[in-house]
């Protein structure tokens, strides 16, 4: 077999896993409130031809505009022809390719083979990659955080290689990356002063003489690339100025003196938990072997004077630091921690297999950890994906959601001529399930007339509604999530 299908298959069949897991049965698991807003802002998109940046309630537009483009290559055209796993395919891509460049990382990890450069632990990585828990779950996740770890990635794959050959063009496509982050997330600093300063102190120098010039180029590039996406590709040049914006608004909503919780308050250890060990009401979930290896690379990386694992581990500990730090914590943030915690395994892996028949037992320690991260990332994407105990699986809406969209199709056909009421103070996901329903209508607070085709009323507000029926009405109780509950008002015949 030629040199380079040895060297090619290998990943590419771990590519090739990494795809099915993220790509197979999307619409099995209901859509989450956040995913039902962002694909309902990627229905406008599609519907009015047109985005406008909203620095108060949403993201940065690359989600959206990926997946319009998804979109119109599936066919579907308008909100209302929109589907699930249309738009989680755009997570399920960023995710295989998170896959891809792990490897392409994991080539600057310590470890030799008679000479030459493992070739074994840049795929160890990868798949660790490939089954963790959080990075399958969040890979079949509309939101905007896979998206925003794989930009980073690849900032990181272009910016090594600038570091290493000095080449220009690499530092543009550093900055182009840099940029697609920007226009992700307001976040995206924070990882490039992390690798920067883990870079500075771990004494990392790059090839080229003439730093400044290339990285003032990628500056440039990242400029112009987020610019394009805020600004609706010049259509909307407030957006620009709202891009700014965004990082005052934040500020004021998790550091202000009356900012009011927001709910996703948690311990600093939050995170700790995660890739430890939990038990929830009988069910346990874990990611030990897999971070203790991670831990005791991020020590073998000060044993060698290799500069690269020494970054890594600074780079790990300083997002690691800020998130934990930070009050407001959500379990998707996880992601961010999974590939360099999956390289830091390599380097303990590089580690043990130098030692005297040390190969052996790296391989047999890299199957137990990747054995144990498919076993909890199955139950967590596809045994009990909504599960309000699985820890990824947060606040997430109920699979009675599901049923509402049939509900109102047969309202619709009995009484075509009265409106359908979702009276709640909550109610996504039921703006994503209830696209396209002629006469639907929301209300915050119970209006004067309630009666309907459907009435759907939560359960803190029923009892007002139900006073304000004058016909007569059957009563069913839904779920939308742990602790939040629907009355659905069903007239009688």
């Amino acid at each position: 077999m030629p040199r380079f299908l040895i060297r090619v298959l290998p990943l590419a069949a771990l590519i090739a896993a990494a795809l099915w897991l993220r790509g197979h049965d999307l619409a099995r698991r209901p859509m989450h409130a956040d995913e039902a807003n962002q694909a309902v802002k990627t229905g406008e998109l599609l519907d009015a031809g047109r985005y406008v940046y909203d620095p108060r309630d949403h993201h940065g537009p690359t989600l959206y505009y990926a997946a319009a483009f998804t979109a119109r290559l599936r066919g579907e055209t308008s909100l209302a022809t929109l589907s699930e796993t249309t738009v989680r395919l755009v997570p399920v891509v960023a995710g295989v390719l998170a896959v891809l460049f792990t490897a392409l990382l994991g080539t600057s990890t310590p470890g030799r083979e008679q000479g030459r450069p493992s070739r074994w632990l840049p795929l160890a990585a990868a798949g660790f990659v490939a089954v963790s828990p959080p990075a399958l779950y969040y890979s079949r996740y509309f939101i905007q955080e896979t998206l925003l770890a794989t930009f980073t990635l690849a900032t990181f794959v272009a910016a090594r290689a600038w570091w290493r050959t000095g080449l220009t063009r690499w530092a543009l496509a550093a900055g182009v990356a840099a940029g697609l982050m920007q226009a992700t997330k307001a976040s995206a600093p924070l990882f490039l002063v992390a690798a920067f300063l883990a870079a500075r102190i771990a004494g990392l120098r790059p090839a080229t003489r003439r730093p400044g010039r290339d990285v003032t180029a990628a500056l440039l590039a990242g400029l112009l690339t987020a610019s394009l996406f805020f600004s609706s590709f010049g259509s909307n040049p407030a957006g620009l100025r709202d891009a700014f914006a965004a990082y005052l608004h934040g500020a004021e909503r998790l550091l202000g003196p009356a900012a009011p919780p927001t709910g996703h308050e948690k311990p600093w250890n939050y995170y700790l938990h995660l890739f430890g060990w939990r038990r929830e009401h009988g069910l346990v979930w874990h990611q030990a072997p897999f971070a203790i290896l991670a831990a005791a690379g991020a020590v073998g990386a000060w044993a060698r004077r290799d500069p690269v694992p020494r970054a890594l581990s600074l780079y790990t500990a300083f997002i690691a630091a800020v998130f934990s730090l930070l009050p407001y914590k959500t379990p998707w943030h996880a992601v961010h921690f999974v590939a360099p915690l999956a390289l830091l395994s390599a380097v303990a892996l590089g580690a043990v297999s130098r030692l005297r028949t040390g190969r052996l037992v790296a391989v047999a320690f890299g199957l137990i950890v990747t054995a144990t991260l498919f076993q909890q990332a199955w139950r967590a994407s596809f045994l009990r994906p909504a599960d309000w105990r699985n820890p990824w699986a947060y606040v997430h809406s109920s699979a009675d959601v599901l049923k509402l969209r049939t509900l109102a199709d047969a309202a619709r056909r009995a009484e075509p001529d009265r409106p359908i009421r979702v009276i709640s103070e909550e109610y996504w996901p039921l703006p994503w399930y209830l696209r396209g329903v002629p006469g639907l209508g929301y209300w915050s607070e119970p209006p004067v007339e309630c009666d309907g085709a459907l009435v759907i009323a939560s359960n803190a507000l029923a009892d007002t509604v139900r006073a304000r029926l004058k016909r007569p009405y059957r009563e069913s109780v839904l779920g939308l999530r742990p602790g939040v509950l629907l009355i659905v008002f069903t007239p009688e015949p």
